[in-house]
């Protein structure tokens, strides 16, 4: 059998019309009967590295007796000048998590996958302790099981005090290896306390490695430290209208390859 957790995540690939971008995680979130994909901002859109995809494709199980099927699913990420996905911010700025919802028609009618709902998001900071351990799943690099389309778990840590938002911005720490590719991934802890079949508290959403400008490269490791969002902004925009114009720099462009 399966493990419901591997169900959660899909494969993310990134396009400007037909023109393949770059590789990223997403995980599945129902709220209200509502179906969402979450994600990275950035892997929607990041303006220091100019990526600005038009489209997404998820990549779907379509069988539960045989993993090994799957399609893909194409979604605009622009619709009338305005994004389709939504985004967020707090206190300290942007957050790094974006959630776009998912028409469940457009879905094969056999389609296989399983999803976090807010009972699964942790409310209380202060009941989760430096050290926990984590499970951050993914597909780093794109590695996955390409035959049965699953993705990988990696063993993580909290690395900063979670009921303290790291240098006031809108995340916590984790020890973990990470690569391109893992962003959007759920971070998890095991809840035996929970619902039988998905015993995980969705605790947060990788986002990006961590360094410092001074390191010496010859002479220092990487840090090994990630950044991750906390999982309670799904809650916000999940709720309301938070979506973003098309950048005017690419408003015909993303027209165009949308049409």
């Amino acid at each position: 059998m399966i493990e419901p957790l591997l169900l959660t995540t899909a494969r993310v690939s990134t396009f400007f019309g037909s023109q393949p971008l770059t590789g990223a995680t997403g995980f599945f979130f129902e709220r209200d009967a509502r179906l969402f994909l979450v994600t990275s901002r950035h892997v929607m859109a990041d303006a220091p590295s100019r990526h600005f995809p038009s489209r997404i494709e998820i990549e779907l199980h379509t069988d539960a007796d045989n993993l090994t099927r799957s399609a893909a699913l194409s979604v605009l990420l622009y619709r009338e000048g305005m994004s389709v996905w939504h985004q967020g911010r707090d206190a300290g700025g942007e957050i790094d998590v974006a959630v776009i919802e998912i028409e469940r028609a457009a879905l094969p009618p056999t389609v296989l996958l399983r999803c976090f709902t807010p009972a699964q998001l942790q409310h209380s900071l202060q009941e989760v302790e430096v050290g926990s351990s984590l499970l951050v799943v993914g597909f780093p690099l794109g590695f996955h099981d390409t035959l049965h389309h699953l993705p990988v778990a990696r063993q993580a840590v909290i690395a900063s005090s979670f009921g303290l938002r790291f240098q006031g911005q809108g995340y916590f720490l984790t020890d973990a290896r990470t690569h391109r590719g893992t962003s959007g991934a759920p971070v998890v802890m095991r809840d035996p306390s929970g619902d039988p079949q998905m015993p995980w508290k969705l605790l947060g959403v990788h986002s990006t490695r961590m360094d410092i400008i001074s390191r010496d490269q010859r002479v220092d490791e990487s840090l090994g430290l990630n950044c991750a969002w906390y999982a309670d902004i799904l809650l916000t925009l999940t709720a309301g209208d938070s979506r973003i114009p098309v950048p005017d720099e690419l408003r015909s462009a993303v027209l165009d390859a949308d049409t």
